[in-house]
């Protein structure tokens, strides 16, 4: 089965080897018609620490690490 991947904003690096992803997504809302805004937060894992807050990155699904880091940075 293919791994999902992600493209989100870095909005936190403070975790060692781990950033926070915000992924927004628009979709059609069902009685409007109108697009909506949905946004989700992901753990990801950056084994580099490299990614600043603010920076544009692909995230793909993996095999747990921890908790809640169930994507890897590419």
């Amino acid at each position: 089965m293919p791994k999902r991947i992600l493209t989100g904003k870095v909005t936190s690096n403070k975790s060692d080897k781990t950033i926070t992803v915000l992924v927004e997504r628009k979709i059609m809302h069902p009685m409007y018609k109108k697009f909506v805004t949905k946004s989700k937060k992901f753990a990801a894992h950056d084994s580099e620490n490299k990614y600043k807050v603010g920076d544009i990155v692909n995230i793909r699904e993996c095999t747990p690490i921890s908790k809640h880091k169930r994507f890897e940075v590419i």
